[in-house]
């Protein structure tokens, strides 16, 4: 299956979180997307990587997404070698994105900034046709493919985004993806133990952020990505 775009998180909702509107926004339009989670959260506070696996299923469906998997990288312990970019390098050919959105380029937690580097790396070697890969279990020799462009959602840190996407009408899809990971987020009955995440502030960050960066550009709510290199539009008219 060939998708239009693949979004990469270190964490089951990672991508919600960065990016869950302007998702929401693009299958609402007709493209093919989905996600790739490079852990299964097995480290977090709160919760287990069970329940974890239940819930990222769940945004899933929220987010009406074509194809959801799980690399089950160890969580705080991949690394970008080899062995973690030839896994990427797979579900980049496998999919075939002409779009991949990926982590943070830095961030709080150590798995983002990893994470972005690993996927950033494994969308250039995907193109490199003299790497050899097959699917698990697939006696077919992949064909190389390369990314048109990789873009970083922003998470935790304050970034300041080299563009943002125009999400008005799509931030209550997002939240309600995000909701689904009842395990993580706020809940004022929960036994859990507090965490940076767990907090109402957080959530409600989410929301007056999309605000922010919507008020800057003169729409109702955006989010906002960096990039890897110059981003060129054909008129000056593209940019609104």
């Amino acid at each position: 299956m060939k998708l239009d775009i693949l979004v990469f998180g270190a964490h089951p909702d990672d991508a919600e979180l960065g990016a869950g509107a302007t998702i929401a926004k693009e299958v609402s339009n007709g493209k093919k997307v989905g996600i790739i989670d490079l852990t299964r959260g097995e480290l977090g506070t709160r919760g287990s990587a069970e329940l974890r696996d239940k819930e990222s299923a769940e945004a899933a469906r929220i987010l009406g997404l074509a194809v959801r998997e799980n690399l089950e990288f160890a969580d705080g312990f991949f690394v970008n070698d080899k062995q973690h970019q030839i896994a990427v390098i797979q579900m980049i050919r496998k999919y075939q994105p002409d779009i991949v959105l990926c982590n943070a380029v830095s961030d709080r937690h150590i798995d983002h900034a990893k994470g972005s580097k690993l996927v950033s790396d494994a969308c250039f070697l995907s193109g490199l046709s003299k790497i050899d890969t097959k699917l698990p279990g697939d006696d077919q020799w992949q064909e190389s493919w390369r990314p048109k462009n990789v873009y970083h959602y922003i998470q935790w840190n304050n970034i300041t985004p080299d563009f943002v996407v125009d999400v008005t009408g799509f931030i209550k899809k997002k939240l309600e993806a995000v909701a689904a990971y009842t395990s993580q987020f706020y809940d004022p009955d929960s036994k859990e133990p507090d965490t940076p995440i767990s907090s109402k502030n957080f959530v409600d960050s989410l929301e007056y952020r999309s605000r922010d960066f919507g008020r800057l550009v003169g729409v109702e709510q955006a989010e906002g990505f960096t990039v890897e290199r110059h981003i060129a539009v054909k008129h000056l008219g593209d940019i609104f």
